[in-house]
């Protein structure tokens, strides 16, 4: 099969769509989000937008094709969440959230499990959201500790036919639900007597057994319904068990192989924002001189770098996304280099390019802010790069017979 970097023509009409799509429901949403102080009501403003997307066929779009939906392939994925995240990431992420949830779904389920838990993310219409309950207050970078460490400190104890789930959950996007009550579907991570094991909680397990500690105030993602929850009592059937006890910890791993993937195209949306902000202002704008400051070389070589790295991680996550959705079995490194190269390319060319603006930039009134502070965001969210990310990468470097040619082709 050749290599080609040229969108398909159905490429170019997803592009197409999406954009409408974010500039008819999106743009006005962000800017309402961000006027709103309160980060439950802030969360509340995207519900119109978020069944408006269900209706057109957006949430299907996530759902891959051999389970019911509609999705194609990384670079499709990688297409919609960059003309979606350049005006509300936050709104991505929302909806986004059974890309994690379901993943081990899709992986490990049985037949039963996997009709039973996507039929919610197949609907035509409502506003219907998951939550991979993953992260703890405490931190989870060493979520798979072993005893003496605390690990994973979510249990599942069994009781005849259930698991009661205690423990406390946060950072991961609609935890509570719309409503409080929790959402359609949480893929909880917890300790069951077999170890770190993954558990689904359906919506009528959920509701009055989840209670709000904090709802979250990001100074970016704002419209994200972040909140620390505390999980009270939750009775599962143990049919809801993913896998086998024990199996939690590879499960996990893998769901978060493509969210992984995903950062590096929000990375590549918010640089793709703040670059048109900092282009328009050196061309339009001479600060007192005579020409416009793009006239100058220093300016210019930060515009011309910016757009080098821009490009690079498009097309470094658009591979990591190919990748990480077809299953190929360097998908992980793929969107390793996408979540750290990637994020952290963002935070360095969009301060970058704050220098060049000066200090204007330092007002919140200015708009670079904005993008610098999601970009801020991205090397913690979704694995942080030196808690996890890196020693992922520092346990593949390390593996016996690793071949840096093979992710490549190259061997």
């Amino acid at each position: 099969m050749s290599v080609s970097f040229s969108l398909s023509p159905e490429q170019v009409g997803l592009k197409h769509a999406a954009r409408e799509f974010a500039e008819a429901n999106l743009r006005d949403l962000a800017d309402a989000v961000r006027a709103e102080p309160d980060p439950v009501r802030r969360a509340a403003l995207a519900r119109p937008a978020f069944e408006k997307a269900v209706a057109a066929g957006f949430l299907k779009g996530l759902i891959p094709a051999p389970f019911g939906g509609a999705a194609g392939g990384g670079v499709d994925a990688a297409i919609l969440v960059e003309e979606w995240a350049v005006h509300s990431p936050d709104f991505v992420i929302s909806m986004a959230g059974p890309l994690i949830a379901l993943a081990p779904v899709y992986e490990i389920g049985t037949p039963e499990q996997i009709a039973r838990f996507v039929a919610p993310f197949l609907a035509d219409s409502g506003a219907p959201v998951a939550a991979m309950a993953y992260s703890e207050p405490g931190g989870s970078a060493n979520f798979d500790a072993p005893p003496p460490a605390e690990g994973t400190r979510t249990t599942a104890v069994p009781d005849g036919d259930h698991y009661v789930i205690n423990g406390r959950k946060a950072w991961a996007s609609h935890l509570p639900g719309w409503d409080g009550d929790g959402p359609d579907l949480m893929t909880i991570v917890c300790r069951a007597p077999g170890g770190v094991s993954l558990v689904v909680a359906e919506r009528e397990h959920l509701a009055g057994h989840v209670e709000v500690e904090e709802y979250h105030d990001l100074p970016a993602l704002r419209g994200c319904l972040t909140a620390t929850v505390r999980l009270v009592d939750v009775r599962v059937p143990r049919a809801n068990l993913l896998g086998r006890e024990g199996q939690g910890v590879e499960l996990c791993r893998n769901a978060f192989v493509g969210s992984g993937a995903s950062i590096g195209t929000f990375a590549v949306a918010a640089m793709r924002r703040a670059f048109e902000v900092a282009l328009r202002f050196a061309t339009t704008e001479k600060r007192g001189g005579a020409v416009p400051i793009v006239e100058h070389q220093s300016v210019a070589d930060v515009l011309a770098d910016a757009k080098g790295r821009i490009e690079a991680v498009r097309l470094l996550s658009w591979r990591a996304l190919d990748a990480a959705l077809a299953g190929d079995p360097h998908g992980p490194e793929w969107a390793l280099h996408a979540k750290v190269f990637g994020s952290e390319t963002a935070v360095d060319v969009i301060t970058d390019l704050v220098k060049i603006v000066g200090v204007s930039a330092y007002d919140t009134a200015f708009p670079l802010l904005r993008y610098l502070n999601e970009a801020l965001a991205y090397p913690v969210i979704e694995g942080s790069n030196v808690g996890v990310r890196r020693r992922q990468l520092q346990a593949l470097l390390r593996t016996p017979g690793y071949d840096p040619l093979a992710a490549s082709g190259m061997e």
